[in-house]
C-alpha cells in the first residue's frame, strides 16, 4: 500500500518556475516506478513524465514538455520531483502522482496508486 501527497502546486507567471513535489509513504518506494499526469478542465488526463524504479536511469517526457521539465526522485526522502520552466499557459491543470509497478505503461494511466492533484496555474 502506497499514499502519495502532492505538494507544491499554484500560481505563477508565463515564464516561470515551479517545483512540485511527491512524497510516498512506505518502504518500498524505490522499487516503483513514478509518473506525473495532468488534467485540465474538459479534457483527458495526460501523461507528463515518468522516472523508471530504482536509480531512476530512465526517464519518459510528454513532447511538448521536453527541456521545460525534469522529472527526479530521491528515495531516501521517498520523494518524486518534477521541476517546471517556462511555464506555458497550456500547462494549467491539476498535476497528478502516481507510482506503478510496469515500466512498459509508463505513459497510461494503468498505475497502481495515485495522489489527489495539486493545481497549477500559468497566467497569461
Amino acid at each position: 500500500q502506497v499514499q502519495l501527497v502532492e505538494s507544491g502546486g499554484g500560481l505563477v507567471q508565463a515564464g516561470g518556475s515551479l517545483r512540485l513535489s511527491c512524497a510516498a509513504s512506505g518502504r518500498t518506494f524505490s522499487r516503483y516506478n513514478m509518473g506525473w499526469f495532468r488534467q485540465a478542465p474538459g479534457k483527458e488526463r495526460e501523461f507528463v513524465a515518468a522516472i523508471s524504479w530504482g536509480d531512476g536511469s530512465s526517464t519518459e517526457y510528454k513532447d511538448s514538455v521536453k527541456g521545460r521539465f525534469t522529472i527526479s526522485r530521491d528515495n531516501a526522502k521517498n520523494t518524486v520531483y518534477l521541476q517546471m520552466n517556462s511555464l506555458k499557459s497550456e500547462d494549467t491543470a491539476v498535476y497528478y502522482c502516481a507510482a506503478g509497478e510496469s515500466w512498459l505503461a509508463v505513459r497510461s494511466p494503468e498505475y497502481n496508486y495515485w495522489g489527489q492533484g495539486t493545481q497549477v496555474t500559468v497566467s497569461s
